[in-house]
């Protein structure tokens, strides 16, 4: 990752069914890893879950850019994904956008 151009950052946290977690996990690996692997501008997207509340996944994603960012909403991989918090009855509960500081 190139740290000085890397620095626009979603946290964007998901409320996901008992009966439906592992099937969404499996559905934001197939996003994060086909965003980092076909988007330029995408340096980062990791899923993470808390060991004392199953129900929240959360994506940290790391992009050159606003428009990297948006770059990404049109993609198949991310309609796949989106399709899929329907399917799946899924409640996104926050989309958060930061400003990478540090490193530069």
């Amino acid at each position: 990752m190139s740290q000085s151009t890397a620095t626009f950052v979603v946290i964007a946290e998901f409320q996901v069914p008992a009966a439906a977690r592992e099937e969404f996990l499996a559905l934001c690996g197939y996003d994060s890893e086909r965003s980092v692997a076909d988007e330029p501008g995408c340096h980062q997207f990791d899923v993470v879950t808390i060991d004392d509340a199953p129900e929240v996944v959360t994506l940290y994603e790391v992009y050159d850019d606003r428009a990297a960012f948006d770059y990404h909403l049109t993609t198949p991989h991310f309609q796949k994904f989106s399709e899929g918090l329907e399917k799946y009855g899924v409640t996104t509960t926050q989309v958060r956008f930061f400003t990478r500081q540090f490193p530069k």
